[in-house]
């Protein structure tokens, strides 16, 4: 009879508290009771954590067993706390020293046979045990590497149960836990080869896309260099075969690398999502997202039934969401964009609680000029009707338009122009090199101030502290007095006219940098410009 307790983190979206998992044995009827708000997966656990442990050759507490999840208040969800339970009734039982599992994190979810099995979130959980003081944290063995990213941390991965029991006695040396966690690996890594081998498929295929694929189109390759060196949002209309598709994958190649905390903050996202690559637990390359057009709300901004996960908006933060052939796209799942294209966050609001995720994206939208995508074709007769057209692209609403600061049209390059241009289009190198140098202009240019891109920059400030050259917004009267433009729209000129001054290599935009972005921000056709 006796009494112990472990540590967990339950996760609120990618926000983490602390848990105290308290195992008691007593007297009485042989029973498990779990208290503390778990979720199904959490009730389902008493048969796991029973398994594993009298599989691991440890005995079953007799009498009552009693585990409490603290705070009592806060719900729990998902498989995580297996370790801990596991842990924490086997010391309750007099098997293992309570000292033991003090200031230890445990996180990991059990197989029957007692292995540790991989569990998502594991940067999110390590990261809220590191603000709450804890320096110790055991993960299971294929976790380890993405563990390791948060400083400060000792983290222990353990590839099963026994190891684990067997190194909190004393019993196992470290080198010795270390080649079963390598042992793990090994086999996990031999696993992925044989269920991912496919000789024709490139796992690295976008990062060797290059812009000198793209023939002609040169306003939108300006578009593209453009959105890149601001972080703008893009809508590109025009016929198939145009190049949109082509255009939108190259975009995260100008972009420059993520820093550390964009890094942690993309991976964290990640693993939350189930979604870390194998073998690779920090996401060093700018997220690109693209999601079919069958997806749901749910899908492409979050949610879910149980345990509410990100979605492709927030799968897309630091990086570039995808919508080809965007009038396909429900109307509701296109305007639930609406709030992380304002505010950079998606927040779900849940009868258990209100769950926000990060969603600082670049959006792409690529749309067909109607339903065969023949509007407009020199050689081919379209057979939608007029109605047909303009119901199609009013499917892009306009106020979801309004917050796309660029929109351009693509139409069929020529013979002529495809021999003309093959082979002389510059490459992402060269691009990227002149965006990564407008990108340092705008970072010294708000050092002091809280915003990184040209995108961010708040209207107040573009007004005030951020002015243009005096006739630079003379050209935009205009507009702004006939409701042509709105005062967001005209906002977004500005930002995309900064944008095209530190491309340029100007201090301030002038005329005809505001004229640009003014052009570009009306380069949708009239069914569609707000």
């Amino acid at each position: 009879m006796g009494l112990a307790r472990s540590w967990s983190v339950s996760l609120h979206g990618l926000e983490g508290s602390l848990v105290e998992v308290e195992a008691d044995v007593s007297s009485g009827l042989p029973a498990f009771v779990l208290i503390g708000l778990p979720d199904t997966a959490l009730i389902e656990a008493r048969d796991r954590v029973r398994a594993a442990i009298v599989n691991s050759g440890e005995p079953w507490p007799p009498g009552r067993l009693t585990v409490s999840l603290s705070p009592a208040s806060l719900h729990k969800r998902g498989s995580s706390f297996d370790l801990a339970m596991a842990c924490a009734i086997i010391a309750a039982n007099g098997l293992l020293p309570v000292d033991a599992l003090h200031d230890v994190v445990l996180l990991g979810e059990l197989g029957l046979d007692g292995r540790i099995r991989a569990v998502r979130g594991v940067l999110p959980a390590v990261l809220a045990a590191a603000r709450s003081g804890m320096r110790r944290v055991v993960v299971p063995a294929l976790n380890r590497a993405e563990a390791a990213l948060v400083p400060g941390v000792d983290v222990v991965a353990a590839p099963s149960l026994p190891h684990l029991i067997a190194a909190l006695r004393g019993q196992l040396a470290g080198d010795e836990l270390a080649d079963a966690v390598e042992e793990a690996h090994r086999a996990s890594r031999e696993a992925d080869v044989q269920s991912n081998a496919d000789p024709g498929r490139s796992p690295d295929a976008r990062q060797r896309a290059d812009m000198s694929d793209v023939v002609g189109q040169h306003e939108a390759r300006q578009a593209i260099e453009i959105c890149a060196a601001g972080g703008h949002h893009l809508f590109l209309y025009g016929p198939p075969g145009v190049g949109k598709t082509m255009l939108a994958e190259r975009l995260p190649g100008l972009l420059p690398p993520l820093d550390r905390q964009a890094a942690l903050e993309v991976t964290a996202i990640h693993s939350l999502a189930g979604a870390l690559p194998p073998n690779q637990p920090l996401c060093s390359q700018r997220p690109f997202q693209h999601p079919h057009h069958t997806a749901t709300v749910a899908a492409m901004v979050g949610g879910g039934s149980g345990l509410v996960r990100p979605g492709a908006a927030s799968l897309a933060h630091h990086g570039v969401l995808f919508l080809d052939e965007a009038p396909e796209f429900s109307p509701t799942v296109l305007d639930a964009l609406r709030q992380p294209l304002e505010c950079g966050e998606v927040v779900i609001a849940r009868a258990k609680g209100i769950f926000s995720f990060p969603a600082r994206f670049q959006l792409v939208l690529a749309a067909n000029p109607c339903p065969c995508g023949l509007a407009g074709a020199a050689d081919v007769a379209c057979t939608c009707t007029p109605t047909t057209r303009r119901r199609y692209l009013a499917r892009l609403s306009g106020p979801l338009l309004d917050r796309v600061d660029l929109r351009v049209r693509l139409d069929r390059v020529g013979r002529g122009g495809v021999l003309i241009d093959g082979g002389s289009a510059e490459p992402t190198a060269v691009v990227a090199s002149r965006v990564e140098q407008a990108r340092e202009r705008t970072s010294w240019r708000l050092r002091d101030l809280p915003w990184q891109s040209n995108a961010e920059i708040p209207g107040p400030l573009l007004r005030t502290m951020l002015r243009p050259e005096p006739d630079a917004l003379a050209i935009l009267e205009r507009p702004v007095t006939t409701g042509t433009l709105t005062a967001r729209g005209l906002d977004r000129v500005l930002r995309v006219a900064w944008t095209l001054a530190d491309l340029a290599g100007r201090d301030r935009p002038n005329r005809g940098d505001t004229s640009t972005a003014l052009a570009l921000r009306s380069g949708a056709p009239q069914e569609v410009a707000a």
